[in-house]
């Protein structure tokens, strides 16, 4: 994969041509929207769409209610409190944005927040509420200086905001479609998005490779934290819709931007996949972070201490974990006593315990883990991206709001906020078009531009690329690590290449080339992810929010205070253009 020099462009990219390997859609369906993922983006933007008129339907690649919006224990942030206001929200958001936040969209989402939780209360979602039972009760995550995050069943706010919007989902009649992996946007013959192209697993109403023909589609699938060999992301978190919209022509931006949570729960050096969270909540309500003697290392380290912004907790952790030669921190939350784990975190508490250790008694061994992408598919404020009819929202999307690192619990506000915005924008522009309105569907879902089939990798290059990602580019970055992990991950594909070649220059070879499948098209999904990530950070070289690179250590704002804009050219080379600013460019003309 070549890289460009940096450049300038204006307008829409066209379509690449470049496409999953995949047999030919056997069954097909019509709508008006089709919403990809089933977390507080997705669900939240068909719930609209469907108010609106709009024929939707959900396409999930789990069950409905399996998305990673289930697994948030932290919370939802937004100025509900009397003495809290949005602008401090905004400032605290900028500052862990480490100066790269789109203040446009930080102010978007500050503002349309707090009404955007009361619609998600309104839609069924409970909240805990203070003893007296009048408010919600609000905690502290790191980077916040009010409390202002609003939480559920203790430390399962995901889990109930996902229980709410699936009920909602199916009460409104809602059309799904579960267990289906999203493979290609399909376009009309004038560039425009005109549904995708899916693998429906298992028996069921539809089976195999389909199609859903819409000419609105909203990618919410989450984000691809399987890259890393230890994340607290779930299986399904392979990077599906970044890997899509890279292939439909779409910008990308501030993928260097990979948040690892500070406090994991420690499962050995050898651990690998979904590791257990344990809560930045943890932490607001007074755990310290200690050493094996028991020394606070992060007093002194931010006014804010344990508090601080996750990027800085996660790399003092590091750096005293180096200076001692071990593998992990602890988390001390002893003085909270029983009765507090057991009704605050009884999730955490549960986890801990069915890995041998207890809260309670012992601290719990914490070391960073993959958790979050801050970077993703470059939308405007309307979750519009550079594609026509295409959307994203949610982890898959960058808003530019969260810039070089996530301000905790600011991702369940994200999906809600800009899921109305797309939704609102999808319904004001009118009727969707029927065929005889517009160029209609290639009926083999090809592009204009000549197709370009994607070769396979085999289902077990997936750890291999997860093991290259962690050594080269995790919390700790080089020029010389970064190298390394762009000629490991080359190596894989150009493997792959020669495999899809012989397989069509000589059958008696085509064992060596992957067939077709989950497991294969989810490992591809992962290395496109894998090397625009690795590119990006080979060309930041400086140390900003979650990107940390130990051969230039300085923030360089005169040099880097900008979006790198990513697109894949139909040679499957990147082109990476710079923004003239922190600020992002219209998504679309």
């Amino acid at each position: 994969m070549t890289v460009p020099a940096t450049g300038t462009a204006t307008g829409p990219v066209p379509g690449t041509g470049i496409r999953l390997k995949a047999p030919a859609p056997g069954w097909a369906i019509e709508a008006d929207v089709v919403v990809v993922g089933s977390g507080v983006a997705g669900l939240t933007t068909a719930l609209r769409c469907a108010a609106a008129g709009r024929r939707t339907v959900v396409v999930t690649k789990a069950r409905l209610d399996d998305g990673s919006t289930r697994w948030a224990q932290g919370g939802i942030a937004a100025a509900l409190d009397d003495g809290d206001t949005p602008e401090q929200h905004l400032d605290d958001t900028l500052v862990a944005g480490a100066g790269l936040c789109d203040e446009a969209a930080v102010r978007t989402l500050v503002t349309e927040g707090p009404d955007a939780v009361h619609r998600l209360i309104a839609a069924g979602a409970r909240f805990d509420t203070t003893p007296d039972g009048d408010e919600i009760a609000l905690t502290r995550e790191g980077g916040h200086h009010r409390r202002r995050i609003a939480h559920a069943g203790g430390d399962a706010t995901g889990a109930e905001i996902s229980r709410a919007l699936v009920e909602a989902v199916r009460a409104a009649g809602l059309r799904t479609i579960e267990n289906a992996l999203v493979l290609d946007l399909l376009t009309d013959g004038a560039g425009r998005t005109s549904g995708v192209t899916l693998h429906v697993m298992g028996e069921g109403q539809h089976d195999g490779v389909g199609a859903v023909h819409a000419p609105a589609v909203v990618l919410a699938t989450g984000g691809m934290g399987q890259v890393f060999s230890a994340t607290t992301n779930p299986p399904v978190s392979t990077g599906d819709g970044v890997a899509l919209a890279l292939r439909a022509g779409a910008e990308v931006s501030d993928l260097e931007f990979v948040q690892f949570h500070p406090t994991v729960l420690y499962l050995g050096p050898d651990a690998e996949g979904q590791q257990p969270l344990i809560s930045e909540a943890v932490r607001g309500e007074g755990a310290h972070l200690v050493d094996a003697d028991g020394t606070r290392f992060m007093v002194g380290q931010h006014e804010l201490a344990e508090l601080a912004p996750r990027d800085i907790v996660a790399k003092a952790i590091l750096r005293r974990s180096l200076e001692q030669g071990v593998e992990h921190m602890y988390l001390d939350g002893r003085h909270f006593g029983a009765p507090m784990w057991e009704s605050r975190f009884p999730t955490i508490l549960a986890a801990c315990r069915s890995h041998g250790i207890d809260p309670v008694t012992e601290p719990i061994p914490v070391a960073p883990a993959a958790h979050y992408a801050s970077g993703g598919v470059r939308t405007d404020l309307h979750g519009r991206t550079t594609v026509p009819g295409l959307y994203a929202c949610g982890e898959v999307a960058c808003t530019g709001v969260h810039g070089a690192n996530r301000l905790a619990s600011n991702s369940l506000l994200e999906g809600l906020v800009f899921a109305e915005r797309i939704a609102a924008d999808i319904a004001g522009r009118g009727p969707a078009p029927r065929p005889a309105d517009g160029p209609a569907p290639v009926a083999d879902g090809a592009p204009a531009a000549p197709r370009t089939t994607l070769p396979l990798l085999a289902p077990e290059t997936r750890t291999a690329v997860q093991r290259i990602m962690s050594a080269g580019a995790g919390v700790l970055r080089s020029a010389e690590s970064l190298a390394l992990a762009a000629a490991e991950l080359d190596r894989i594909h150009q493997e792959a290449t020669e495999a899809a070649a012989q397989e069509a220059g000589a059958p008696e070879a085509a064992q060596k080339a992957p067939e077709p499948g989950v497991e294969a098209w989810e490992a591809t999904n992962l290395l496109c992810v894998a090397r625009v990530l690795v590119a990006a950070a080979r060309r930041r070289e400086e140390t900003r929010g979650c990107h940390w690179r130990e051969d230039h250590p300085d923030r360089d704002d005169a040099s880097w205070r900008r979006h790198f804009r990513i697109t894949l050219d139909a040679d499957r080379a990147l082109t990476i253009r710079t923004t003239e600013d922190a600020g992002f460019p219209p998504a679309l003309p």
